[in-house]
């Protein structure tokens, strides 16, 4: 059995691939309400301009290529069970060859039903106004916005708590529930961290802080385990 390796990745990793973070101060969210594109609240009140906003995210991530760091979590499947958490909603991951990952956001390449949510579509193109599922419902962007429940969250503190080593990289910490997964991360079990800035790390176990850009960073981490 090969020791399980958990991984709780943020926008950071993406960034190095030309995708922006909203919280960077030319972050893609800027001059946007955070909550007119990214709430059910902004989605009754302008569908048309959440579905364009999403438009374009899903074309940036199409033109976007995986990273080392995307990569470099991949070539650490030799030698460890992985297993990857990530607030993003791109498919960097997958295309730079990890086999299993757990998207607590959601993503952009897969669309909804507004009433059913149990009704999802791959997507690669736009989606429009007057776009129905099978059930007659709108399709929306298979993204969990601000307000709604994260329900990947208990399959995510599954995988923390089977964890044999804990890598945490390119995020804030500041996003809950997300941040509270390293609650669950076992007093024995190695954490590493790595970001260009790392941010405070409360926790019972064994850190090692990396303050890299993810993908110097992951490197650093591939030589180090």
């Amino acid at each position: 059995m090969k020791p399980r390796l958990v991984v709780l990745t943020g926008a950071g990793i993406s960034a190095e691939s030309g995708l922006r973070t909203f919280r960077d101060s030319d972050g893609l969210w800027e001059g946007y309400d955070v909550y007119e594109v990214a709430s059910p609240k902004g989605w009754v009140k302008n569908p048309g301009l959440v579905l364009d906003f999403y438009n374009v995210r899903r074309q940036d991530v199409k033109a976007a290529m995986p990273n080392e760091a995307h990569i470099g979590l991949a070539k650490l499947e030799e030698k460890y069970d992985v297993r990857i958490i990530t607030q993003n909603i791109d498919d960097l991951h997958e295309r730079g060859g990890s086999s299993r990952v757990l998207h607590l956001h959601g993503e952009i390449f897969k669309m909804r039903s507004v009433t059913n949510e149990q009704l999802v579509y791959d997507i690669h193109e736009d989606i429009r106004l007057g776009d129905v599922a099978a059930d007659g419902g709108q399709l929306r962007p298979h993204i969990v916005w601000f307000g709604e429940d994260v329900t990947m969250m208990k399959q995510a503190v599954m995988e923390v708590l089977w964890a044999d080593i804990f890598v945490v990289i390119g995020t804030s910490l500041q996003v809950y529930p997300a941040a509270s997964l390293l609650d669950y991360v076992k007093p024995y079990v190695p954490i590493y961290v790595i970001d260009k800035k790392i941010p405070e790390v409360e926790t019972r176990g064994r850190v090692v802080r990396i303050e890299k850009p993810a993908t110097s960073g992951v490197a650093e981490l591939l030589s180090l385990l």
